[in-house]
């Protein structure tokens, strides 16, 4: 396959995420697939990870050198650009291939005519590297204002940190062997890990990884999910055999890991969207869990929000509310976010929180506990979501957290992007009144 094939491919992606709305990881699950080779696959998916991580500097390079940078009529040109950039700083590739294969995308996409600007860009971006930007260029002001004003010591380490890589972190399935078994599989494949005392089935690799190249991942010993959701399983902690509801399952990796630590759980994992629901039964049969493994765990479509529509009336142990939110706290994982937010998302997600969370607690056993969980940073969907759930509900109260899952925050505790090289997190851990 050519050089410029995935350089037209990355343009393809950036332009539908960019100036069409369209999630990232929806355009590479679409787009990735197309390529044959595993090391084009790889480099498509770190040049649009780059790119997204410093738009603002392609943005005020073009601003800059460009008497009349393309706009939304030219978005695969501007596209194109902003993935040449990335090639260069930061993925650093050697200068000629990328500027040669990226002049070449061009005629790939249609714009032979614009071939020489295109060169002269790179050349010169290659020569003076590209403008410096503030880590929280790339945020949109109303929301780089709320982050400021709910964390006004810590706002420039999120932006910074949002704005990184994240390490891929694993988690050891249990029911297939130990964590130190394990790591001992990928020293001898030659991949880095090291263990994490908090964690007790996780693993931390220093750079991004191909799940392909994974031992045994197709046989589900392992997944990869951050330590910040692994957490989840240690914060609602459920005693043996306890019935529990997932209550936003999908993609079901949280309720997998309570699996694999607990086959005699009752465990009933729900989600409102069937498509998303199948990735939850996906997960646990490449896991060896749930449905046909497990007598008392099963998947099915229904909404949180609606019990009256599905729930049978006996009443749960265990609850997580991993809640839909603003997914503030994984932006170095999904840079994406911060293109499709808009103001008025907040209060919509605000509301969809607290109706699940009263919905929750109705089906939920006097002595029994919640553990409401967000991706989120900000406050009105963490701490100001827990204070406002208990003034509206007098027989809950917080059952305080350790210092493993973050700093207090209101009633829970707020983990933000890479304290302890993590995702962004919150957990509240709500008790019930016998």
């Amino acid at each position: 396959m050519s050089g410029a094939a995935p350089r037209v491919a990355a343009t393809r992606v950036l332009d539908a995420v960019l100036h069409h709305g369209r999630s990232l990881k929806a355009e590479l699950t679409r787009v990735l697939p197309t390529l044959p080779d595993a090391r084009d696959r790889a480099l498509v998916e770190a040049i649009c990870f780059a790119a997204l991580r410093q738009r603002a500097r392609a943005d005020a390079a073009l601003t800059a050198w460009m008497p009349k940078p393309p706009g939304r009529r030219d978005g695969d040109l501007r596209a194109l650009l902003h993935a040449g950039f990335a090639q260069l700083d930061p993925l650093g590739l050697a200068p000629h291939a990328a500027v040669a294969e990226t002049v070449d995308a061009a005629r790939g996409i249609g714009r032979a005519h614009q071939a020489k600007l295109v060169n002269a860009l790179l050349r010169r971006a290659q020569r003076e590297g590209l403008p410096e930007a503030g880590a929280d260029a790339a945020w949109p002001g109303w929301l780089r204002d709320r982050v400021r004003a709910d964390w006004p010591d810590d706002a420039d380490a999120i932006f910074a940190a949002s704005a990184r890589p994240a390490p891929t972190w694993l988690r050891v399935n249990r029911r297939r062997g130990t964590r130190d078994a394990y790591l001992a599989r990928l020293r001898d494949a030659g991949i880095e890990a090291a263990s994490d005392a908090a964690l007790a089935d996780a693993l931390r690799l220093p750079e991004s990884i191909a799940v392909a190249t994974l031992p045994g991942f197709a046989d589900g010993d392992v997944s990869v999910q951050d330590g910040a959701a692994q957490a989840v399983a240690d914060a609602l902690a459920p005693p043996p055999g306890a019935h529990v509801l997932d209550a936003c399952a999908a993609p079901g990796g949280k309720s997998a890991h309570l699996l694999e630590r607990d086959p005699s759980l009752r465990l009933l994992a729900i989600d409102v969207d069937p498509g998303r629901l199948a990735r939850v039964r996906d997960t646990w049969q490449r896991l060896g869990v749930g449905e046909g493994v497990d007598p008392w765990a099963s998947a099915r479509v229904a909404d949180a929000t609606t019990p009256a529509a599905w729930w049978d009336g006996r009443p749960f142990d265990a609850i997580l509310v991993d809640a839909p939110c603003s997914a503030t706290g994984v932006v170095r994982r999904q840079p994406d976010v911060l293109l499709h937010r808009r103001p008025g998302d907040l209060g919509a997600l605000v509301a969809l929180q607290a109706r699940l969370l009263d919905a929750a607690w109705a089906m939920l056993r006097p002595g029994g506990v919640l553990l409401y969980a967000t991706c989120s940073i900000l406050s009105a969907e963490n701490a100001g979501q827990v204070e406002a759930f208990l003034a509206r509900h007098h027989d809950a109260a917080t059952d305080p957290l350790d210092a493993r899952f973050g700093r207090p925050s209101g009633g829970g505790r707020q983990r933000l992007p890479g304290e302890g090289g993590m995702d962004g997190f919150y957990y509240a851990r709500i008790v019930r009144a016998s």
